[in-house]
């Protein structure tokens, strides 16, 4: 079973740059390993997800239209870890991050493991 161990949230300005990991026990075949969040008073959703290598039913990665350009998904070669990197932060991207894993499509109803969640906060 896949477990997930997640790290790197904290606080950062409007504009500034934060980076959260996330160390998996394993990366099946045809999983994703990705990240949702869930901001105060709205639902969570889908920010980014990584797709193995061996799906070849969907792109590698999925982007969010809100992070596209900013956010970067991305593993070591062996995918024990898996990084977000969120650059150019707004306020609107305050939100408890979820490092999750699941199948087929990064949709939080696919997911099977989630991680224990990091806090995102803006401190403008």
């Amino acid at each position: 079973e896949v477990q997930l161990v997640e790290s790197g949230g904290g606080l950062v300005q409007a504009g500034g740059s934060l980076r959260l990991s996330c160390a998996t026990s394993t990366f099946p075949n045809d999983y994703f390993i990705g990240w949702f969040r869930q901001a105060p008073g709205k639902e969570r959703e889908g920010v980014s997800c990584l797709f193995s290598s061996n799906s070849t039913d969907h792109d590698s990665t999925y982007y969010a239209d809100s992070v596209k350009g900013r956010f970067t998904i991305s593993s070591d070669s062996a995918k024990n870890t898996v990084w977000l990197q969120m650059n150019n932060l707004k306020p609107e991207d305050t939100a408890v991050y979820y490092c999750a894993a699941g199948f087929d499509i990064c949709l939080e109803d696919y997911i099977s493991v989630w991680g224990q969640g990091a806090q995102v906060t803006d401190s403008s």
